[in-house]
């Protein structure tokens, strides 16, 4: 055990993310993604929802700063009704990182994404539309 950690991140996670270099992304995908057939690197985090792994992330891991949205975000298709998770990314965003602006991918251009990704994270999390990329930044 490591000291202010989340226990939520795996060994194999945080190999992950230190391999990582600015402009990779990562892809944290709800329970319905194809994160098998699409991971270059899988990693499961079943037991978990986004928002709780998404926090823990963004702990450890700058959003890149030069890019006008580093967290995109698999896009519903209807403006009207924005899956209410979304509010929680914002939230856990804003609290570790600032205003960060977030981009909207139709679903297929997300999967195509997501394949170029270095990493999937497949989670337990029910919420439909629940997927995120994140950018990763620079450590200064």
């Amino acid at each position: 055990m490591l000291k202010n950690i989340s226990p939520i991140l795996s060994p194999e996670l945080l190999k992950i993310l230190m391999e990582m270099g600015h402009g990779d992304e990562i892809v944290i995908g709800d329970g319905n993604f194809p994160a098998a057939s699409i991971a270059q690197r899988l990693v499961r985090l079943d037991g978990h929802g986004v928002p709780e792994i998404l926090d823990a992330i963004l702990r450890l891991m700058p959003l890149d700063t030069y890019v006008d949205a580093p967290v995109a975000l698999m896009d519903n298709g209807d403006a009207a009704n924005r899956p209410a998770i979304w509010a929680q990314y914002e939230d856990v965003v804003r609290a570790n990182e600032g205003d960060k602006q977030f981009e909207l991918v139709e679903r297929f251009a997300f999967y195509d994404r997501a394949k170029k990704a270095y990493a999937v994270i497949a989670t337990g999390e029910t919420a439909i539309y629940a997927n995120v990329i994140l950018k990763k930044g620079v450590v200064v």
